[in-house]
């Protein structure tokens, strides 16, 4: 494939989630050194419930770990513009607030009572709400020109008690009902900040034709981010929409991509490739846009969970790989052989997929901080995804001598139980030095409420069923052999 042009000119934006996995902030500020050095001059800061929120939003703080300090916001600022790189803070003020309405004193603001994720619009204190969220991350960031106010994937949106009455009266729609909550809150930034540019995600106005986008009340308000994170994203299909969004007069516009977290809810090892290929295709969308249409910039989101409730995307080190290959791609127009080249100097690695790293023997360097980490991890995915110890319980001796049926009654062949007994042992010895490993690692780069949940996403449902059998044949061999010789088999 031949070289596309590069990335037209306009910001490269980093984008921090933060909702899982919040890198403790000395490590967060090595890696801003390091995105700073792959080519990216932004970062896009999603904080949700790590903004050390007060008065009356003190609630919305993180609890399984301390969020972040006033002081530590502010470094990461300083840090950011040492290296040359803005900082916007995205805050999100109508779907994917789970970390505001999952709690029990502000159930009531919720468009509906099961979804944890959708504000309802009309309620007052609900918009006090978020105006508050606003004026509190925006108050801390005085050195940021734009505020990001996502606006995405909201959900069941006019089905609530409230919205149901609004629609209907004759002429109103759903997104009418979605314009105006984000045209007041958009409205309130401006009026208050008016030096500040308002962004939000695109994906609630694609469905709305040229005329309704024309009189939104967004035209000159704010900047839409179109995402799509697919490696198969459709070219025509996003040029004809950033060209319909031009044409009604959204003039200001920025595209958003993916360098890891867009995968699989809960996959572990970053795939370069994939996430190259996705940055190929929007290269290929910028290549094809008329020249009257403005892209600001494009941020590469990282995304470390779907939604705050799911459980962790890949963890930063290991995405650190895709990040230079996707913005070299950017900035090159492929990922041939000297682009790749330029990625594996910048880090230090053999390869420009983590998987496939050759094992380093001094672990982290300045060059790549969390290295040892990516390494580790690598290296125990391996062992819990290999077949034979993720499918143990279907093997010939569990299907065959120690199903339900025997481990209810502790009937078993003591001979076979002294087999299983010692596949199951030499299996969670091996993979409990390896969790050990990368317990400690995650400790050193990450609170310990991470460590935790990896260790319980990713090990525990192979280890527990592993510790299970072991537990039920040493219960089943001493209903069936003498206490003496079942003691001097226990650990044969």
């Amino acid at each position: 494939m031949e070289a596309l042009p590069p990335w037209p000119k306009g910001k490269k934006l980093v984008h921090l989630d933060l909702k899982g996995a919040p890198p403790k902030i000395d490590y967060l500020h090595k890696l801003i050194g390091i995105f700073a050095g792959l080519g990216a001059d932004g970062l896009l800061v999603e904080y949700e419930d790590m903004f050390p929120y007060e008065g009356e939003l003190k609630v919305l703080q993180a609890s399984q770990n301390s969020p972040y300090s006033r002081e530590e916001v502010l470094s990461i600022q300083e840090v950011a513009k040492s290296h040359g790189l803005e900082v916007i803070p995205l805050i999100q003020t109508f779907g994917h607030l789970e970390f505001v309405l999952k709690h029990k004193s502000l159930w009531e603001l919720r468009e509906v009572g099961h979804c944890l994720g959708t504000l309802n619009p009309h309620k007052e204190e609900g918009v006090r709400l978020v105006q508050e969220m606003l004026r509190q991350v925006v108050e801390l960031h005085p050195g940021s020109t734009s505020v990001h106010i996502g606006a995405d994937e909201v959900y069941l949106l006019g089905e609530g008690e409230e919205s149901r009455r609004w629609l209907c009266t004759p002429g109103r729609t759903v997104q009418q009902l979605f314009l105006s909550h984000v045209t007041q809150v958009a409205t309130a930034v401006r009026e208050t900040w008016p030096n500040i540019n308002v962004i939000m995600w695109d994906d609630m106005l694609r469905g709305m034709d040229l005329d309704t986008l024309k009189s939104s009340g967004l035209v000159g308000l704010v900047q839409p981010m179109l995402w799509d994170y697919n490696p198969t994203l459709d070219v025509e299909n996003t040029v004809s929409l950033l060209e319909r969004y031009s044409n009604a007069g959204l003039s200001e516009l920025w595209a958003a991509s993916a360098f890891k977290g867009s995968t699989n809810v809960h996959t572990c090892v970053t795939n370069t490739q994939r996430h190259v290929e996705n940055h190929l295709q929007w290269l290929l969308v910028a290549a094809a846009l008329p020249k009257g249409i403005h892209m600001l910039g494009i941020a590469l989101t990282g995304w470390q969970r779907y939604d705050h409730m799911s459980v962790l995307c890949e963890l930063l080190p290991l995405a650190l790989p895709s990040l230079a290959s996707c913005l070299q791609t950017l900035l090159h127009g492929q990922l041939n052989q000297g682009a790749q080249r330029r990625v594996k100097d910048s880090l230090g690695i053999s390869s420009v997929e983590v998987e496939n790293m050759e094992r380093s023997s001094e672990g982290d360097s300045e060059l790549f901080p969390g290295r040892r980490l990516a390494e580790l991890v690598v290296e125990l995915t391996t062992i819990l995804q290999s077949e034979e110890l993720r499918h143990f319980e279907d093997s010939t001796f569990v299907r065959g001598w120690f199903t339900p049926y025997h481990r209810q009654r502790k009937i078993v062949n003591p001979l076979i139980a002294q087999q299983l007994q010692s596949q199951a042992m030499s299996f969670l010895a091996l993979v409990n030095e390896r969790v050990e490993l990368v317990r400690k690692e995650i400790l050193s780069l990450y609170p310990a409420s991470t460590a935790q949940e990896w260790e319980e996403q990713h090990a525990s449902p192979v280890v527990d069923p592993l510790q299970r059998i072991l537990e039920d044949t040493r219960a089943s061999i001493q209903e069936m052999v003498p206490q003496n010789i079942s003691d001097s088999m226990d650990g044969q």
